[in-house]
């Protein structure tokens, strides 16, 4: 019986499991984004993210237990070195998980996991907001009432999504040309034999 175990076995025994999830951590680290399923990109946050954690601070015993999960010396290297200067004041969310729609084979659902801190399109939206507006916190108890007009941040929310959905739509139309560019080489293969 598997009551509690919640975590997602992705059809594979551990052993496989642990060394898929090892992998892909890896490519993420050297990569920053990689392409696969959903529920991967889901195991991999999960299995990703403790990793990340844990190398804000660098330390022997830290390293050797990043190593023992990733198994490569240049992820760990990477994750000890550029990624944690980025994340070093973020206190969690290292990544991203961007869907792209289903794949053409067998329908599965495909995304985009990437780091957040190295995406440098949205990284400029962000200060560009940022610096236009400065939010201040509030009371709920009363006191002074500013006259803040809420059609200047509803615009800025609008740009944002508009911005956003022209993202994903760029990342979509290049998992596109890359899928047309492997049929076409698929059926030259096909072609020459």
């Amino acid at each position: 019986m598997r009551h509690g175990k919640k975590f997602n076995h992705l059809g594979r025994n551990a052993s496989h499991r642990k060394a898929m999830l090892s992998n892909m951590a890896t490519s993420l680290i050297l990569h920053k984004r990689i392409k696969t399923t959903l529920a991967k990109a889901k195991a991999l946050r999960v299995f990703f993210e403790p990793l990340v954690t844990k190398a804000k601070t660098d330390s022997t015993h830290q390293r050797r237990m990043v190593f023992s999960y990733l198994q490569s010396k240049e992820a760990t290297a990477e994750l000890f070195g550029a990624i944690s200067e980025k994340v070093g004041n973020r206190p969690g969310g290292y990544t991203r998980i961007i869907k792209l729609g289903t794949r053409l084979g067998d329908n599965a659902e495909m995304c985009m996991i990437e780091l957040v801190d190295f995406n440098e399109h949205m990284l400029g939206q962000k200060a560009e907001s940022a610096a236009a507006s400065k939010t201040t916190r509030r009371s709920r108890r009363g006191g002074k009432k500013e006259a803040t007009p809420a059609a200047p941040a509803v615009e800025k929310v609008a740009e944002v999504k508009e911005e956003v959905v022209e993202v994903k739509e760029e990342v979509v139309e290049e998992v596109k040309a890359e899928n047309e560019t492997e049929n076409a080489s698929e059926e030259t293969s096909e072609e020459t034999k």
